[in-house]
């Protein structure tokens, strides 16, 4: 089966930087990507490279940073009040999820003192190219269900069991 919209598609893949330093490995965590294709749950070039690619593919995708993660946006990097971290004992490097006007966002710590905190709300590979290894391993037909919430469902989750909305 090909890839294209409304189709379940599972694959590995090894992302890399622009010095060729491996930043995730799907095989290496034994866990491949599953996603619904046309439903935005990759990146739209990961996307566009995949679409018509068949299970067995194997091709590599360099994704530069505006089609990645952004551009880095120095606007994005700001002082806030120590009283915004609920744990004393902060440090340069250390990452926190909150929540954000878009969804959650990951806030980098560059700097602490006594009573502020400077910290980086792009996303932490903002600004890089990155090499995508790919290998599609299986494709397949979206049910009723994953089409309804727009990404696959678990293998132990029963379709009927999912709110079933009617889809275009």
């Amino acid at each position: 089966m090909t890839i294209a919209p409304q189709r379940v598609v599972t694959l590995h893949y090894v992302l890399s930087d622009e010095q060729g330093t491996v930043l995730d490995d799907s095989r290496a965590r034994g866990v491949p990507l599953e996603y619904l294709h046309g439903h935005d749950n990759i990146m739209a070039g990961l996307e566009r490279a995949l679409e018509g690619k068949q299970e067995g593919a194997q091709l590599t995708v360099t994704l530069m940073p505006a089609e990645a993660y952004g551009l880095r946006n120095e606007a994005l990097v700001q002082e806030v009040g120590r009283a915004a971290f609920p744990m004393d004992d902060l440090a340069p490097g250390m990452r926190f999820q909150t929540p954000g006007d878009d969804g959650p966002q990951i806030v980098t710590i560059l700097d602490v003192a006594s009573d502020t905190v400077r910290i980086d709300t792009n996303h932490p590979l903002a600004g890089r190219t990155l090499h995508y290894r790919l290998e599609v391993l299986s494709v397949r037909g979206a049910n009723r269900a994953e089409l309804a919430k727009g990404h696959p469902l678990p293998p132990d989750i029963d379709a009927s069991q999912v709110e079933d909305r009617k889809v275009p």
